[in-house]
Order: structure tokens, then sequence, then C-alpha cells
């Protein structure tokens, strides 16, 4: 309908109520409760996970994104998701992990998972994004258990790859990227402590899910080409 053919905004008798533009603003307003009825139900089916566990410098980055480059699953890493929101501001979530970083303590799980989640949310309703492969977590039961409560049956841990590699490979691997990533995480000193945590609290949760069959080790003193054909391999099962 042209401007002119409307009853009220060619001055006719039911001036200063134009039906037509209701019309539209009634179709805009229930296409938009509509979108955010979609965005509040999430997806129909549990999200598709795999966790990807490993020493530091085990390769596991480095393996996410090739897989999510050519197989079109998503990576997440926590401790990504953790330094982005740090930086965010007004963010209380970065209020709160400032403080504890801050005091020396750690992260509270739920909030490393609720991250997550947001993250699996935001990629689902930007591009439908359904399968995600997660770097470095869970690292200890309390991770595992704030999964349950946070996340629950939205997502459905299929598999968990575990990059397998002797620790000197790994110490002259992050002694060598610490020469020119600047992280202080990558010192000597450093990366003996990250052993020791990943010894006591990230090999127990290897274990357990080893129990429930779903965990594939991955040899990871390898070439990257060699490490990708086998995990590639084991994501188009």
């Amino acid at each position: 309908m042209a401007k002119s053919d409307c009853p009220s905004c060619s001055g006719g008798p039911l001036k200063g109520f134009c039906p037509f533009s209701l019309f539209l603003f009634a179709g805009t307003a229930v296409s938009y409760v509509r979108y955010l009825q979609s965005k509040s139900k999430g997806p129909k089916d549990p999200f598709r996970v795999v966790f990807v566990l490993g020493g530091p410098g085990a390769g596991k980055g480095t393996q996410c994104e090739l897989l999510s480059t050519n197989l079109k699953w998503a990576h997440l890493s926590a401790g990504d998701l953790l330094r982005a929101e740090r930086q965010k501001a007004g963010s209380e979530l970065a209020d709160i992990i400032n403080s504890n970083i801050s005091a020396g303590k750690i992260v509270p799980s739920e909030i490393t998972v609720q991250l997550i989640k947001n993250a699996m949310m935001e990629l689902y309703y930007e591009r439908g994004q359904t399968k995600f492969l997660i770097d470095g977590f869970p690292r200890s039961e309390g991770n595992v258990n704030a999964w349950k409560d946070v996340v629950g049956k939205a997502a459905n841990v299929e598999r968990v790859l575990f990059f397998e590699c002797p620790e000197d490979v790994l110490t002259s691997r992050l002694l060598e990227r610490g020469k020119t990533s600047g992280r202080n995480d990558d010192s000597i000193d450093v990366i003996r402590k990250r052993f020791n945590t990943y010894r006591e609290e990230s090999m127990p949760i290897i274990e357990m899910y080893e129990k429930e069959g779903i965990v594939k080790k991955i040899i990871a003193d390898r070439s990257i080409e060699d490490v990708y054909k086998e995990v590639e391999g084991l994501l188009k099962e």
C-alpha cells in the first residue's frame, strides 16, 4: 500500500490513526517476541561436546584450531575465556575473577563453566553452532561438579581426548614457546608447578572418564601432522 492510499496518511476520516502502520508494528513485535522465545529455548538437542585434556605444552590448542578450521567444531579455551572476561569493562564476572586472582585464589569453577556455557549459546545463536571442542577443561573435581550443575543435560560429552606426552618433551616445548610468547607461565619454575598441579588435579579426572569408557589417548610427542590425522579420524567416526 502506498502512503497516499492510507485513509489516515491521505487525510481521510481516520486521520490520526494509521491501521497500516499498526499492522507493520504488530508484525515486527510478534517477530521479535518469537526471536526472544527461540533464544530462551536454546537448541532442541544437547550440544555435542568433546573435552580436550593433556599436560601444558601437549599441543591441545594447536590441534583444536586445526579441527575447528577443517571440521567446523568450535574451539573454546577455558583459559582464553577467563582472560577475555577480565578485560571487559563493567563486567561483574570480571570483578570477581580479578579479585580472586589478586588474592591468590582459584577462580570459582561455576564462573568458568558459566563463561563456557555463555560462549556456546552465543555461537549457537550467531551461526547455529552445536559442536564444541573444550580445551583445557575440566581440570579438577570442582570443574566436573560445576559442569553438571550449570550445563547439565544441555550438553552431551561424547568423548575426552587425552594428549599424552612425556614431561621432558613438554618442558622443552614450553621453554621454546616462552622465548617468543611473552607468557610468564612458560618459565621453568612455573612449568614445574603446573606439572604438579596437573598430576594432582587433572590426572584423577582423566582416570574418572576412563572408567566411563569415553577417553581416547593420543600420543602427542609426534609431528603436528601425524597427531592431526589421528584426531581428525576420531571426530569423523
